[in-house]
């Protein structure tokens, strides 16, 4: 247990924790009058120095995007935190939220008066109702103790705070479709440059960053970006969530510093399912490529997984043992893609539909082994040719699992159909119970 290091899970086992008194109990909003006192320069060096990497996926340095802001430009800035987590097997900035929210509300805070923005915006999931209630309380209640709204701490900063709650659609948890949202328009990727930092929100200068990024702020104002950096590996600094999902036997939240391994995560959660061994498992959630048991060992950092072929993404650490079907578990995958894929792009629009149909008749053992050659040459015309990368998570999987897996397409071509027992894996368990 001393390879995790509970920083913002530290208070997830208190009762009281997403409570405003409960937070301050633990230290809390006492960076935001140290930060308040620091020239905003300051913080963004301050930032910078720690490493800290966005924890959406992309791993863009936190510090260098807020210094993409331009200053003294007389146009309003806004802050915007994507909340609207729906990766498959991505699952943390949700607990964390129910847990803590106060943490990023702090964490905001202290973001918008780095990047001198006087309005900032929580763009959340709208299924979460019950995180949604408690982000909209937390916020409430901020306001009342004088951390939102004018004059902040009588230190003249003033700041509005708005929580958006979004429609459940998948494109917009990428940030440009994210912003076209927000203004009332369909979620839509926008064709870049010009960027967030130069035009985002009302075509004005703006910083989009993930939950976890901002909710670690606080912490870094107050224990110094030395203490930050000392954790994770030279390139991957500090601590992040890591989400175990799947044949494990005890699932949850995992909060450890950048470079664990697989291998130790599983034994944190107390090994595979009892009599089972690993077949295959994603780094980063179902867009990222997957990875087998021969990368146990993989340090979990940018560096790390991307050396090994795959991205470190969400840290969605999604586990199936050999009793799973991996034909099948890319065609659920796919057919998710398929389903939010927003329509803008061709290749996106009609390669994930083609991609699902192919892979159906593969499961049913319909096809010649040529049509293996034929789903690859559908992957490299959809990826890279799209505005945004839901078509390049479309096509990881697929990719990956052939490179390691080719011999379990063919057998479902020779078998006439999936060699795999359905019931003998808990992996679509529910779907089937409700199907039937």
């Amino acid at each position: 247990m001393t390879k995790l290091t509970p920083v913002l899970s530290a208070s997830w086992d208190q009762a009281d924790s997403f409570t405003i008194e409960g937070y301050k109990r633990n230290g809390g909003y006492k960076s935001v009058a140290k930060a308040l006192d620091m020239d905003p320069d300051a913080i963004i060096q301050m930032v910078k120095d720690s490493g800290l990497r966005g924890r959406g996926g992309a791993g863009f340095p936190t510090g260098m995007k807020w210094g993409f802001i331009p200053q003294g430009d007389n146009k309003e800035h806004y802050l915007v935190v994507n909340a609207d987590e729906s990766e498959p097997g991505t699952c943390k900035d949700t607990p964390l939220l129910l847990a803590n929210p106060h943490v990023l509300v702090e964490g905001v805070i202290i973001a918008s008066y780095a990047i001198r923005a006087n309005h900032a915006f929580i763009y959340i999931r709208g299924e979460v109702t019950h995180v949604v209630r408690r982000v909209q309380q937390a916020i409430e209640d901020a306001y009342k103790a004088g951390l939102l709204g004018k004059n902040i701490l009588g230190k003249g900063f003033d700041l509005e705070l708005v929580l958006h709650v979004g429609a459940g659609a998948y494109i917009c948890g990428e940030e440009t479709a994210l912003l076209d949202s927000l203004e009332g328009f369909r979620g839509q990727p926008r064709l870049r440059p010009p960027f967030p930092a130069i035009a985002g929100l009302y075509a004005r200068p703006t910083v989009v960053n993930n939950v976890e990024s901002i909710a670690s702020v606080p912490s870094i104002i107050d224990k110094g970006a030395e203490w930050f950096a000392s954790m994770g590996t030279e390139k991957s600094k500090g601590y992040t969530l890591y989400s175990l999902s799947g044949h494990v036997n005890n699932p949850g939240q995992f909060e450890a510093p950048l470079g664990i391994t697989l291998r130790e995560l599983i034994d944190l959660a107390g090994g595979i399912r009892t009599g089972h061994r690993l077949k295959f498992w994603t780094p980063g959630g179902s867009s990222t490529p997957m990875f087998t048991d021969e990368h146990l060992d993989v340090p979990l950092d940018y560096e790390g997984v991307a050396a090994a072929g795959s991205m470190l993404g969400t840290k969605a650490l999604q586990i199936f043992d050999e009793t799973t079907c991996v034909v099948r578990a890319v065609l659920r995958w796919t057919e998710f893609y398929k389903h939010e894929s927003c329509g803008k792009c061709t290749p996106c629009r009609e390669g994930t539909w083609w991609l699902v149909q192919a892979l159906k008749n593969l499961e049913n053992g319909e096809g010649t082994p040529a049509d293996l050659d034929k789903l690859l040459d559908l992957c490299d015309n959809i990826m890279g040719r799209s505005f945004c990368a839901l078509a390049d998570g479309a096509a990881s999987p697929i990719i990956s699992s052939l490179k390691y897996f080719r011999q379990e397409y063919l057998d479902h071509l020779s078998n006439g159909g999936c060699p795999f027992d359905p019931h003998a894996s808990t992996l679509f368990a529910s779907s089937e119970a409700g199907a039937r």
